[in-house]
């Protein structure tokens, strides 16, 4: 019946608008007709177990699913579900009587607008990931969250595929090594999940499993009329879905890792923290990246026996390979150190610091957000604080620093490098960091941003006027600071001090952190 469907679906006559030429695609789970200014997506009827389109009321329950979650974020893209009636050599989209099928009508796009198109054609803008974040956090927030004491989230659910993962992959694979390496990652899984279990917990418990997006990787999100949009949403399985956010995201990194786009993982990353203040979910984070890359090897695996010829053996094997590298690589790294940047308001800290997060890859913390967040605001929310008093009175600026303590020992503890963003202008304040990283028995910096006078308050006059930046600081706080800074000087710590007008500012800047970070 499908076959005499699909077939009849090839005639443009068929459609309800416009069509010159239907292209079909095919996966091992769907059609997909590009007919004219649309797309229909047709369920094929499969149960493979972890996916069951079986019959009818499956396959329109699970449209209706697709196009309930999807519009979540994409509701731009997702027009309806569509029924199919007449007969299989006669089919009338939208028609009335029996059903004989059901398809998710999308308006059509442009391929190589997908970021994974982007990525490879060399055309996908760093300040993309930025967009993407905003909408991966955006999705987290307004996702229904897990009860605890429901059926997603508890340590024995998300351990449960994991360990699938490995079992499955040691019956696909023959060779020493390759076996060897698996061994290695399951063990290190298994430790993980031990220290982690009673963090899994509390997660839940704290509302951080949610019904997500499940399948984050660069080939579901694209750039429509110049806007970032994510879309086509995990909505055959349920267990795969609701998951912790962090395991969201831990797909996006691992697949821009994968590409070769590490720069671009820290800087997603980055944004993502920056909007959603989740740097308590890091210390999961290389164990659902590990997890998100054995899931793909183990994919790249089973289709090791559906090979039509030695090349494509040979380049899934390949594939099996390079994801047990990068699972190997995100669990055996650690790059904990503790970094400051000290300086007045203007002198270039934050746009140094945003650089840098992608340079030697590290977590950066603003003391502008995490003060507002204190006090419930966005980060760019204006507090409207007088000089000296509200969000800037002594009380708040002790509780900002207490935060941000707070915050760089769990960044540090979870094994990255950490830089915190604010004036740190006091000797005192720098020595209570220096003195966490010597408990902590990690490396620390301080980097001390300059410029002239004049540069100061010329940047400051435009970053008020423009009114899009966390810092609130205007002359009148610069002037102030200008009387109180505290020089850092020698024994402070590892120092450089560093004029960020300078062309060089940020790769000088960069080297020292890579050479601090790893020790030289």
């Amino acid at each position: 019946m499908h076959s005499d469907l699909i077939d009849a679906l090839r005639d443009p006559a068929r459609y309800p608008h416009p069509v010159d030429e239907v292209d079909v695609l095919e996966t091992h789970i769907s059609w997909v007709l590009l007919a004219g200014d649309w797309v229909y997506k047709i369920k094929k009827p499969v149960d493979f177990g972890f996916l069951d389109f079986s019959t009818l009321a499956l396959r329109e329950h699970f449209c209706r699913e697709e196009l309930r979650l999807n519009r979540r974020h994409a509701a731009d893209l997702y027009d309806a579900v569509v029924a199919v009636t007449g007969a299989p050599e006669e089919p009338v989209l939208g028609g009335t009587g029996e059903p004989l099928e059901f398809a998710v009508r999308m308006h059509r796009f442009d391929q190589d607008s997908r970021f994974d198109q982007l990525l490879e054609a060399g055309r996908l803008a760093p300040g993309r990931m930025d967009e993407l974040a905003e909408e991966l956090a955006a999705l987290h927030e307004l996702a229904e969250r897990a009860g605890p004491a429901g059926e997603f989230g508890t340590p024995a659910q998300v351990v449960a595929p994991m360990r699938d993962n490995f079992a499955t992959l040691l019956d696909c694979v023959e060779s020493p090594e390759r076996r060897r390496l698996l061994n290695q990652l399951g063990q290190w899984t298994e430790a993980q999940f031990e220290r982690l279990a009673g963090r899994l917990q509390e997660r839940l418990e704290h509302g951080f499993v949610r019904e997500c997006h499940g399948d984050v990787h660069l080939g579901n999100v694209a750039l429509l009329d110049d806007s970032t949009i994510l879309f086509d949403c995990l909505e055959f399985s349920p267990e795969l879905r609701w998951t912790d956010v962090i395991a969201d995201l831990a797909f996006a990194v691992m697949d821009l890792r994968d590409r070769g786009a590490e720069r671009l993982s820290w800087r997603l990353l980055d944004r993502y923290l920056a909007r959603t203040g989740d740097y308590g979910g890091l210390d999961l984070l290389a164990f659902y990246t590990v997890y998100r890359a054995m899931v793909r090897a183990k994919v790249a695996a089973l289709s090791l026996a559906d090979a039509a010829d030695e090349a494509q053996r040979q380049h899934l094997a390949g594939e099996v390979d390079n994801y047990l590298a990068l699972a190997r690589s995100v669990a055996s790294t650690r790059r904990p150190a503790l970094v400051l940047t000290c300086g007045v308001s203007g002198s270039g800290k934050s746009w140094l610091s945003e650089r840098l997060v992608e340079r030697p890859g590290l977590v950066r913390v603003r003391s502008d957000v995490e003060r507002k967040r204190l006090h419930g605001l966005a980060g760019h929310a204006s507090s409207d604080s007088g000089l000296g008093r509200g969000l800037y009175s002594a009380e708040a600026t002790e509780k900002t620093y207490a935060r941000l303590a707070e915050l760089a020992e769990g960044i540090v503890r979870a094994g990255y490098p950490v830089l915190i963003d604010a004036t740190f202008l006091e000797q005192d304040r720098r020595a209570r960091f220096a003195a966490l990283a010597g408990e902590l028995e990690v490396a620390f910096g301080i980097l001390a941003c300059t410029a002239e006078v004049d540069v100061l308050k010329e940047r400051i006059k435009g970053r008020v006027s423009r009114g899009k930046d966390a810092s609130e600081a205007d002359l009148a706080v610069l002037a102030r600071q200008l009387e109180a800074v505290q020089p850092c000087a020698p024994g402070e710590g590892d120092l450089l001090t560093i004029d960020t007008g300078q062309p060089d500012a940020v790769d000088r800047a960069a080297g020292w952190l890579e050479e601090l970070i790893s020790g030289r």
